[in-house]
């Protein structure tokens, strides 16, 4: 078996990745609906149990994943989901005493509770009611001994905007209306039990008919942060494997970062003060939690639906599918200003099971050009990227405005700066938000995770012809 650090960071990766390879196996021979019962059985040979309690448990929670993998819930809009079955391993959660009580004579837990949850055995060791808590904490703070802790389930700690709580049964509730969809518990979560859904089917689709219609062409539009990832090979043999697969043409997203950087850094002059508007996730947010800011999100696409743009106004019987790093992605190309021009988005795990699922050795490739952008565009994917890019594009044009960007490194980042601009506080004209710690290569749709991904960035992006803003969208009036 393929170690998962070969390719991704997780056992939980991996095990999503085959299935997902499975999926789209069947899917290339149009075998799919009659085998599709097949896959659980072949992900969980045998009658040892490797993950869970039972085989017969594994493969239920498998036959989940499969139906994730074409597509998911139709009536849930949210492109995140919980496996529920999956979801039964974690502690309840909440405020525990630890036997780091020392049944003291003080009792501070017990006076500092105001719901009356604190009760003394015989022993005088603290216990918490958990019918009469309340989560306030007051205990833990009082405790000499800090022998009272708050146990957060992985995914609620992952998640900073607080959208996930727990039913009844005890399992994770995902409250749509606060989802950024960002991927972060999809990510965290140790067993798997969140994940997001996927739309490698159409990606096939599309593909397939183009292989039969040549006026019908698809383009892939990958993200920068793809210099980041995939380390097992080279980045012009990733190019490589996309054609191979299908693919008509490769297209950097970088190159619509450099004409949104272009755009916004005239953009923030006009307006006074700016908000970025390339992360769906942080666009979300500011929108749903901050409506007196959203004048100030920039009016621009992101760097994938201005370059998807530009791609249909010139291809208009062209489709296109976007690779990168982002769940986010998947919600945004549903919005009403980019679904003309983004048909299928999936990640780089996706990607990965593609690959594998055509028996393409992207290592035995030769190496193909990507070379459509600039250094400044192809830095979108780390943090402080795209603040870089606006000063370089005000330089570019001539302009005396004082840009005072703040680089907001992960959602609560993205809160403060926020919130001090709702009060008048924020000593900065433009907020560059990012969702994910780390910017787009932190993405929950990566192979791998680190801060090297950064640097990898970096050096893809010194190493592009372009040197200026203005000369990689040149060619594009």
């Amino acid at each position: 078996m393929i170690k998962p650090g070969y390719k991704f960071d997780t056992k939980v990766q991996y095990l999503k990745y085959k299935i997902l390879r499975e999926v789209a196996r069947r899917a290339w021979e149009d075998t799919l609906l009659e085998n599709i019962l097949d896959i659980p059985q072949i992900i969980v040979p045998g009658k040892i149990p490797s993950m869970r309690c039972c085989v017969y448990k594994e493969r239920a929670i498998v036959g989940e994943y499969v139906k994730l993998a074409m597509g998911g819930n139709k009536n849930n809009p949210n492109v995140i989901e919980v496996i529920d079955i999956a979801c039964d391993e974690c502690p309840m959660g909440g405020y525990e005493v630890t036997n780091a009580c020392r049944g003291c004579l003080a009792h501070r837990c017990e006076d500092s509770c105001k719901f009356d949850a604190i009760q003394i055995d015989e022993n005088f060791v603290a216990h918490i009611d958990k019918t009469k808590c309340k989560e306030c904490g007051a205990c833990s703070k009082s405790c000499p001994y800090s022998a009272i802790i708050n146990r957060t389930r992985p995914c609620q700690n992952a998640c900073k905007i607080k959208a996930i709580s727990m039913n009844e049964d005890y399992t994770a509730a995902i409250d749509n209306s606060k989802c950024i969809s960002c991927g972060a518990c999809v990510y965290q979560c140790p067993f798997g039990a969140i994940t997001d859904k996927s739309f490698i089917l159409d990606a096939i689709d599309l593909i397939k008919k183009s292989e039969n219609n040549t006026k019908y062409p698809v383009f892939a539009v990958v993200a920068p942060s793809i210099a980041s990832q995939f380390k097992y090979a080279k980045l012009g043999q990733v190019i490589s494997g996309l054609r191979e697969m299908g693919f008509h043409e490769v297209v950097e997203a970088a190159l619509g970062a450099d004409m949104v950087a272009d755009a916004e850094s005239r953009e923030v002059e006009e307006k006074g003060f700016l908000t970025s508007s390339c992360c769906p996730a942080f666009v979300k947010y500011v929108t749903e939690n901050f409506p007196t800011l959203t004048p100030y999100v920039s009016h621009n696409l992101s760097p994938m639906g201005a370059i998807s743009k530009y791609l249909k106004e010139r291809h208009p019987d062209c489709k296109i599918v976007f690779i990168g790093p982002c769940t986010a992605k998947k919600a945004e190309i549903q919005r009403e200003s980019v679904r003309p021009y983004v048909d299928v988005a999936i990640t780089f795990e996706e990607l990965q099971a593609l690959f594998d699922s055509r028996d393409i050795d992207i290592k035995t490739l030769p190496e193909s050009v990507l070379d459509n952008a600039s250094y400044f565009g192809r830095i979108f994917a780390r943090c402080g990227g795209l603040s870089d890019a606006m000063i370089q594009g005000m330089k570019e044009h001539g302009s005396d405005f004082e840009l005072k960007p703040i680089a907001c490194d992960g959602i609560e980042e993205c809160k403060i700066a926020l919130l001090k601009k709702s009060k008048n506080l924020l000593d900065a004209n433009f907020i560059e938000g990012m969702a994910c710690v780390g910017g787009c290569v932190g993405g929950a749709g990566c192979l791998t995770h680190g801060e090297k991904n950064k640097l990898d960035v970096d050096k893809h992006g010194k190493e592009a012809t372009d040197k200026t803003i203005s000369d990689s969208i040149s060619g594009l009036q």
